[in-house]
């Protein structure tokens, strides 16, 4: 059914993709390297790399990693770094030495930092100075034995590289103090890389390419084990429902929402890379005023983004001075597009906001709205190729159009399952293939995926997955907290914010108290912005507290 939509509604675009076409996300990079060799592949800080000189340091990254640390096929390497010339060198070289990418948000406190890097059983990280300090707090009690440091001007050149980096280190003092015995600089990995040459590795359809961290529907962070053979079809699966609207070879795309995100990831480094566009790394997006300075300097003519970020820039008088002659194509992901904000950017820039579905679990893409919709319809789009939808009710039966379950999706995109979890994998993939999403959504006449409401207790921040059970196990550590529950309330900024409702233990504990304490033990979009004192929690007649009875007093309120 899913294929006579596809067929009506996308003409030129193929039901299917060929999977077997590549059998590694490396051998689409070496091919495109080869393709566009004298084409310009990244830009960041005015500093631009080419695809030639892009193969050249990832192949002595590899190199470093095979001859000089010995890494077997299959290890696990850690990344730990926002948006710069490093990010996209490191991966591929990491991908060409065999070896498996752990994408690190480099905003992770220590504990998150250790939990991840002791899952995933890491021998070796990439990071960025900036946050050498908190790797320097849990590093004894990890299995990393190579720390390799990066600093933010590495790739700039003389005598850039020396300014920014004496900036950022003495007059912004952005890089707090630490010591690691035994690191490396990573400009100096790719010095020792280039005295042998890389040795190819054989990569099958099976290899893992990435362990993605996510809640997952279940909540309880995890790795999601995204082989190559996932990665090479959501890239030929978007590749296809992109082609009418894309040229090889031509396209600028601008990268502001963090690689080490799935979205960003596959759509901006994976998508892209392979029809030979380059990409303009946005280090910090949430500098608006500098973002909208570096999008005057390129002919843009992609975005991918959240709806906040769309948002943010709509929001500054300035990004109406921007050129967007050039511009073609806004993809929308990772949270609801707002259908305010999509008709604002379509009035204000002339392209049309595209809104997306994925999951980290579906490497991301599972759903895209054509790209030549005149307008915002509401919906999260069709299923690309080779992908197959269904809408079950809590019995696990297909339920009929325009009544709403839970969104099923099967795919060669869909992971090999949760690294080192088979139980928590079985929950979510039935015997027919199928992952159950979590996410509540109905199927309009015409064949359109619309989200409903989420099934779990997930809070979407900015794009990013904040989930109840963490942040109550953290808040319950302090001393003075008795009981504690956690939801997510509407935020006209962020989609969603935290929210926590606390019994106290201690009748001196404050407000004040419970945020100090969550910034020391949570990423920042995981802190809560409210905090409500009560006598007692709502509660089943088991004891369960009831999230929903504060969810909808809220609505109430």
């Amino acid at each position: 059914m899913e294929k006579i939509w596809l067929k009506n509604y996308q003409p030129g675009i193929a039901h299917e993709i060929d999977v077997n076409e590549f059998q590694s996300v490396t051998e689409v990079f070496e091919r495109s390297a080869a393709k566009f060799r004298d084409r310009p592949a990244l830009a960041c800080m005015d500093k631009i790399l080419s695809y030639g000189e892009l193969d050249t340091l990832s192949a002595q990254f590899a190199s470093y990693l095979q001859h000089a640390l010995k890494l077997e096929k299959g290890s696990r390497v850690a990344v730990m770094m926002p948006n710069l010339l490093q990010y996209p060198v490191a991966v591929f070289g990491i991908l060409r030495a065999g070896c498996t990418v752990v994408n690190v948000n480099p905003l992770y406190t220590p504990r998150e930092l250790e939990h991840q890097l002791k899952d995933a059983g890491c021998n070796t990280i990439l990071i960025l100075e900036n946050f050498a300090n908190v790797l320097e707090q849990v590093l004894p009690r990890t299995p990393v034995k190579n720390v390799i440091i990066a600093s933010i001007g590495d790739m700039l050149g003389f005598p850039k590289a020396q300014i920014v980096n004496f900036v950022v280190r003495r007059l912004k003092k952005m890089v707090p103090p630490w010591h690691i015995a035994g690191h490396i600089r990573f400009n100096d990995t790719l010095k020792l890389g280039a005295s042998k040459p890389y040795s190819p590795v054989k990569l099958g359809h099976d290899d893992i390419a990435f362990l993605q961290y996510t809640g997952g529907t279940t909540g309880v962070s995890k790795g999601a084990m995204l082989t190559h053979k996932n990665i090479v079809a959501n890239m030929l699966q978007a590749g296809e429902w992109i082609k009418l609207g894309v040229r090889e070879g031509q396209e600028v795309i601008v990268t502001a929402l963090p690689l080490y995100h799935i979205f960003c990831l596959t759509a901006n480094l994976m998508v892209f890379t392979e029809i030979g566009a380059m990409s303009v790394l946005i280090t910090n997006p949430r500098d608006i005023p500098g973002f909208i300075k570096e999008l005057k300097k390129y002919k843009v003519t992609a975005i991918t983004g959240v709806n906040t970020l769309f948002n943010a820039l709509l929001n500054n008088p300035e990004f109406k001075t921007v050129d967007f002659s050039t511009w073609r194509l806004a993809l929308g992901g990772g949270m609801a597009v707002q259908r305010a904000v999509a008709e604002k950017w379509k009035q204000t820039t002339g392209s049309t906001l595209v809104e997306a579905y994925g999951l980290t679990e579906t490497s991301p893409a599972a759903c895209i709205n054509p790209l030549d919709m005149k307008e915002y319809n509401g919906t999260i789009g069709l299923p690309i190729p080779s992908t197959d939808i269904e809408i079950r009710d809590s019995n696990g039966q297909p339920v009929a159009i325009g009544e709403s379950g839970e969104l099923c999706i099967r795919g060669p995109q869909v992971m090999k399952g949760y690294w080192q979890r088979p139980d928590e994998t079985a929950k979510v993939i039935d015997s027919q293939g199928f992952l159950a999403t979590g996410d509540m959504a109905m199927l309009t006449p015409e064949g359109y995926v619309k989200l409903v409401d989420r099934k779990k207790d997930m809070i979407l921040v900015s794009g990013f997955n904040v989930y109840p059970n963490e942040i109550e196990d953290v808040i319950a550590l302090h001393p003075g907290v008795l009981e504690v529950a956690c939801i997510g309330i509407p935020d006209d900024k962020s989609g969603e914010v935290v929210k926590v409702f606390v019994v106290r233990k201690d009748p001196s504990l404050t407000e004040k108290d419970i945020i100090h304490h969550c910034r020391e033990n949570l990423t920042g979009y995981k802190v809560p912005k409210f905090v409500e004192f009560r006598d007692e929690l709502p509660k089943t007649n088991v004891g369960k507290i009831l999230r929903r009875a504060l969810r909808d007093a809220e609505v109430k309120a």
